[in-house]
Order: C-alpha cells, then sequence, then structure tokens
C-alpha cells in the first residue's frame, strides 16, 4: 500500500486558481503512475490527470487546457496546478498512484480534499 499525502485545495471564485499537492514516499514515487481523480455529489468518480514516472501526462477533456499536472523528484511529490477553474470542478479530489494507468490500476488513494468553485 502506497501512504499518499494531499495538501490545498478549498474555496475559489469561478476564474481563479488553486494547486493541489499530493506527497509519497521516494521508491513508490520513482516506480508509481500518479494523478487525480474528482468526485462531484451524485456522480461517479472520474479520472481528470495522470502523470507516469517518466513524465508522459493525460488529461480529461474536460480540463485539458486549464489544469496542469507535473512531478518534483526532489520533493516526491505530485502538483496539480488548476487554472481558470469553473463550478463544474467543483468535486473532492483524490491522488491516486498505481504500477499501470490509472484509468484502470489505482492502487492506493489519498484522502481526498475538497475544491469549491463559487460562480
Amino acid at each position: 500500500q502506497v501512504q499518499l499525502a494531499e495538501s490545498g485545495g478549498g474555496l475559489v471564485q469561478a476564474g481563479g486558481s488553486l494547486r493541489l499537492s499530493c506527497a509519497t514516499s521516494r521508491i513508490a514515487f520513482s516506480f508509481n503512475t500518479m494523478g487525480w481523480y474528482r468526485q462531484a455529489p451524485g456522480k461517479q468518480r472520474e479520472l481528470v490527470t495522470a502523470i507516469t514516472p517518466g513524465g508522459s501526462t493525460n488529461y480529461a477533456d474536460s480540463v485539458k487546457g486549464r489544469f496542469t499536472i507535473s512531478r518534483d523528484s526532489t520533493k516526491n511529490t505530485v502538483y496539480l496546478q488548476m487554472n481558470n477553474l469553473k463550478p463544474e470542478d467543483t468535486a473532492v479530489y483524490y491522488c491516486a498512484a498505481g504500477l499501470g494507468p490509472l484509468s484502470t490500476q489505482v492502487r492506493s488513494w489519498g484522502q481526498g480534499t475538497q475544491v469549491t468553485v463559487s460562480s
């Protein structure tokens, strides 16, 4: 089980920005694909973005051009920079890690952090 420690999130007005962080161990960081899912009330959890150990990224269509995922190997931390936030981005965001594609192979979850975007 990989330990994931999330931070960030909060309340922001539409058009604003937030940054989420997800820290883990050095070994987990080196070998796991990491990313974020989100779950809005009454909706299924959806994959937002992921980054492989080699730095390849993918994004949900709904966040392309607004969200950026990045890795900092000196801190064993993955970041999600969210710009131009919209009310529909409101959800609990969960950091996730896995040894394969995060769309199918999540093995560890963070505790979740609330992101609320007001209109």
